[in-house]
C-alpha cells in the first residue's frame, strides 16, 4: 500500500474511532500531510491555507477558488491523485463545505460551527512518519544543515542581524526551503531573548542563528552559534551544561516512553548540571512533522514516543542553545541535522554506547 492509501486508511480508522462520517482538513499541515506534501497557501504564515479538503462517504473533494485550482491541479498535480476538485469564483460566497457535509457528523482540523475538533488527533497522524516521509525529512534536514553551515561561516562582525537574517534565508531558499523561522540575535540580545526576532543591531562577537525550514509541507529545526575570539570560560561552561541536556532529552526519547516522562529526564539534567530553574524560561521542544512543534513536551504528557517520529528538542541555558531535528529508528535515534565538519562536544552518558555528539559553539579566532 502506497503512503496516500496508508494516509486515506489512516483516516478512516480515526473517523471510526470518533464515530465521525466526514473530515475537514483546512490547516496548511493537514492538506499537506493529506496530499502527500502539496502546498495550499499564499501566505506562508498562516495556519490555514486557501484550499480546503473534504472526505465524505461519497468522494474526496479539494474546495478552492480560481486562483488556486490551476496551480493545485497542473504542478501539484492533486486532481491526478484522486481529489474531486469543487472551484468556485473568488469574488462569490458558496459553502460548498456545508453543502458536501449536510447530514453527516463531520471532524475538523480546524474550528469549524457543528464539527468535532480532531485537531489533536490529526497532530498525532502529522508526527508518526511513514516510510517515504522519513525519506523527505533526511533530504529535508540535509538541505537546511547544508544552508545553516554556508550561512554562519559566512557572518562577519559589523553585519546587522537583518544581514545575518538574509544569509540564512538566502542559503535556505536557494535550495528550495523556506525559511519559515529565521530568528537572529547578536551579542547580549542572545542573552536577553528566547526568540530573538532580527533588528538592526551589528554583531560584535557572538551570534546565534536559529531557523525552522519547510519543505513538502514538512518542518525541520536546528541552532548554531558562532563567537568571534576565544570563548570566556562561563560561555563554555554553559554550552557544555546545555550540551549535557540535550544528549539526555536526545538519548531519553526512545520508543516505550511517554513525551512527560522523556521532558522529567530533560528537567533532571537541568538540575544536574547546576541550572534547575533554566526549563522554565522558555518550553524544550517535542515532536515535529508538517509543524514546527506538533506537540511541546510537559509535565504528564501521555503522548507516545515511536518509531518513525522526529524531535526537536531545544534546551537553552542563559546565552546558550542546542537543538537539532533526530529521527527516532528501531534501534537508535538519528541526529538529522548533523553538519560534518561542525566542531562537538561529546556527551558521555551512562547506559550509552558511545558518547552522544552535540554542536559546540563555533570559534573563529
Amino acid at each position: 500500500m502506497g503512503e496516500f492509501e496508508r494516509k486515506q486508511q489512516l483516516i478512516q480508522e480515526m473517523l471510526a474511532a470518533a464515530g465521525l462520517e466526514a473530515l475537514v482538513l483546512r490547516r496548511v499541515s493537514s492538506f499537506a500531510w493529506a496530499t502527500c506534501g502539496a502546498a495550499s497557501y499564499v501566505n506562508t504564515a498562516a495556519s490555514e491555507g486557501e484550499a480546503t479538503l473534504v472526505i465524505t462517504p461519497k468522494g474526496r473533494y479539494l474546495v478552492t477558488n480560481n486562483i488556486e485550482a490551476p496551480r493545485l491541479e497542473q504542478e501539484e498535480h492533486l486532481a491526478d491523485q484522486g481529489w474531486e476538485f469543487r472551484v468556485t469564483p473568488w469574488h462569490e460566497a458558496h459553502d460548498v463545505i456545508a453543502e458536501l457535509t449536510r447530514g453527516l457528523k463531520v471532524g475538523a482540523d480546524v474550528l469549524l460551527p457543528g464539527a468535532t475538533n480532531l485537531a489533536a488527533q490529526m497532530a498525532r497522524l502529522r508526527t508518526n512518519l511513514l516510510p517515504e516521509e522519513q525519506e523527505r525529512f533526511r533530504a529535508l534536514a540535509r538541505l537546511q544543515a547544508e544552508a545553516m553551515d554556508q550561512a554562519i561561516r559566512a557572518v562577519r562582525p559589523g553585519q546587522s542581524e537583518y544581514e545575518i537574517a538574509a544569509l540564512l534565508a538566502h542559503e535556505m531558499e536557494r535550495r528550495g526551503v523556506q525559511c519559515i523561522v529565521n530568528l537572529i540575535a547578536t551579542d547580549e540580545r542572545i542573552f536577553n531573548f528566547r526568540h530573538p526576532l532580527p533588528t538592526a543591531r551589528r554583531l560584535e562577537r557572538y551570534a546565534m542563528l536559529v531557523a525552522c525550514g519547510r519543505r513538502h509541507g514538512l518542518v525541520c529545526s536546528c541552532t548554531r552559534l558562532v563567537h568571534f575570539g576565544r570563548l570566556p570560560d562561563e560561555l563554555r561552561r554553559k554550552m557544555e551544561a546545555v550540551a549535557y541536556v540535550d544528549a539526555v532529552f536526545i538519548a531519553a526519547t526512545r520508543p516505550g516512553r511517554m513525551l512527560g516522562e522523556v521532558f522529567e529526564r530533560g528537567r533532571a539534567a537541568y538540575a544536574e548540571v547546576g541550572f534547575p530553574n533554566e526549563w522554565r524560561l522558555h518550553h524544550q521542544g517535542g515532536p515535529a512533522g508538517y509543524e514546527a512543534r506538533e506537540a511541546i513536551g510537559l509535565p504528564g504528557s501521555t503522548i507516545p514516543v515511536e518509531v518513525g517520529q522526529v524531535y526537536a528538542w531545544n534546551p537553552s541555558i542563559t546565552g546558550t542553545k542546542s537543538e537539532d531535528t533526530i529521527l527516532v529508528g528501531p534501534d537508535g535515534n538519528e541526529v538529522l541535522t548533523e553538519i560534518p565538519g561542525w566542531p562537538v562536544i561529546p556527551v558521555t552518558l551512562p547506559g550509552e554506547k558511545a558518547p552522544i555528539p552535540r554542536p559546540a559553539i563555533l570559534e573563529i579566532t
